[in-house]
């Protein structure tokens, strides 16, 4: 018997089939192969077509099923990760009635910004734990101002997972998990906050109903089920935002437990057990999946939103004539410190850990008697892990500090190069796995169904894959290289002003 996961990333969906006796993935696929694009039709705005993933996920789901290393109809439940803060609105007839919101649009900050003015900087941090920035919240505020002809005819407001759930069962709910990356989450009062809704003027009839992370969110239609090749009636028992579904996969659930990503943006995520907050919203907290009112797992997220993506980018404009590992190994022939060449990979829209300014990218220093394609392959991925550095001191900050971060083996750390940077910034021992927020989801789906009794019970067949430790020597060569890229930094923030 086998459960089913789908991680809804930015750029593609990726789908896991895991064998429920053994916690072992089947298979792993990605639909589309290329990367999705974001529609981003002013500067600093990003969207995508919900009804886009749902397409990418039903395909994905029969790419799965092709390989034939299965019976589809053996699957038990289905789980799902997502990508977080998107803003998804359903009409009556749960169509979509605009494309959705994602992550790193900027477009609603002054929303944000308005509701940390009018309700408090005391309240938005005690009760949300964050400002509401440019988060779910904010952008529907956007919307409501600028699309009344489209806010009035809300029926729901969803976060992407939400709405995949919806496709699968025709029945919409949500968690508090997704209602507090929302901002819409009162931790203090443990409900959907009453003081936010009245400020923005939500209807609280928004929201679908509120169901626990590991429980059944409905069941799989007759029709969907039979296009799909699976058996009409299983459930989906686990819905998650990436970034907690991908500390899940890593076993990293109690206080002190740290995970992180470098995909398109980057991220470095702690379970507290305190309702813990920046005071200036550098980063940001949110309920982890096994956050319960009476039992508080907070999830303490440091995101950068230009990371992995710079890193893309110069592969497009070099003409994609190297692949990935062409581009490591190119740069690994590089010095450090790339030869004095520095670059901020900020690109990406507003930045939380830069108080949600929208800085952009910036190279400095070219020499064009000395640096080639190389020197920026190897500024970008030392750039990216300064952009790290800097993150984890605000963490540190707020006296949360990892003795050992846990990371797949994905993305920029198939980098060696880039794992032994991000160790010698970070100073902080990395364990990297074999994980895949697919597989993570469709185990989340597991515990969700009760075939584990707990998170550590999934996880217990997980062993790192490869262990890389701060180098002293290293660390300190890094320190002063560090300096330099700050310095830059400051200057173009004191610039932005």
């Amino acid at each position: 018997m086998y459960v089913l996961g789908i991680d809804l990333g930015t750029s593609s969906v990726k789908v896991s089939v895991v064998e429920l006796s053994t916690a072992k993935t089947i298979v792993t696929v990605q639909y589309p192969e290329s990367e999705r694009a974001i529609i981003s039709l002013e500067p600093g705005w990003a969207e995508q077509n919900p009804e886009q993933w749902w397409s990418d996920v039903q395909q994905a789901i029969l790419k799965a099923n092709a390989t034939h290393l299965y019976n589809p109809k053996h699957i038990q439940a289905i789980g799902i990760a997502y990508q977080m803060h998107g803003l998804v609105l359903i009409d009556n007839q749960c169509q979509p009635l605009r494309n959705s919101i994602i992550w790193c649009d900027s477009r609603a900050v002054p929303y944000g910004d308005a509701a940390l003015n009018a309700l408090g900087n005391e309240f938005c941090l005690t009760h949300l734990l964050n400002s509401p920035g440019n988060f779910t919240a904010a952008k529907l505020a956007w919307v409501k101002d600028n699309e009344p002809h489209i806010f009035n005819q809300i029926h729901r407001v969803l976060l992407p997972g939400d709405y995949l759930a919806l496709k699968f069962t025709g029945h919409a709910t949500t968690t508090e998990s997704a209602l507090s990356e929302g901002i819409f989450w009162d931790f203090k009062e443990k409900q959907i906050s009453n003081a936010l809704l009245q400020y923005y003027n939500f209807n609280k009839q928004f929201f679908p109903d509120i169901h626990p992370v590991f429980s059944k969110h409905g069941e799989l239609l007759s029709n969907i089920a039979e296009n799909l090749g699976l058996k009409p009636g299983i459930p989906v028992t686990y819905k998650a935002g990436d970034q907690p579904n991908n500390a899940l996969s890593l076993n990293v659930s109690e206080p002190g437990e740290f995970a992180a990503t470098a995909g398109t943006s980057g991220v470095i995520y702690g379970v507290s057990e305190q309702l813990i907050y920046d005071h200036q919203s550098r980063i940001n907290s949110f309920a982890h999946v096994n956050y319960q009112r009476q039992l508080q797992r907070i999830g303490v997220l440091l995101c950068i939103n230009g990371t992995g993506i710079l890193n893309s980018w110069l592969k497009k404009i070099t003409g994609s004539i190297h692949s990935y590992e062409n581009m490591n190994a190119l740069a690994e022939q590089v010095p450090a410190g790339s030869e004095g060449l520095l670059m901020l990979p900020f690109g990406n829209g507003a930045e939380r850990i830069l108080m949600n300014k929208t800085l952009f990218a910036h190279v400095a220093n070219i020499d064009l008697n000395k640096h080639g394609e190389a020197h920026f392959y190897r500024a970008a991925q030392e750039g990216i892990a300064f952009a790290f550095k800097y993150g984890l001191n605000i963490m540190r900050s707020i006296q949360l500090s990892p003795s050992v971060i846990r990371a797949g083996k994905a993305n920029m750390f198939l980098s060696q190069l880039f794992a032994d940077v991000f160790v010698q910034n970070t100073g902080v021992p990395l364990h990297l796995y074999n994980n895949d927020g697919s597989a993570g989801a469709a185990l989340g789906a597991a515990i969700g169904l009760g075939v584990f009794t707990s998170i550590k019970d999934a996880m217990k067949y997980q062993q790192p894959i490869q262990i890389i430790e701060p180098d002293k020597y290293k660390m300190e060569h890094y320190a002063a290289l560090y300096e330099k890229w700050e310095a830059l930094l400051n200057e173009k923030m004191n610039n932005h002003l």
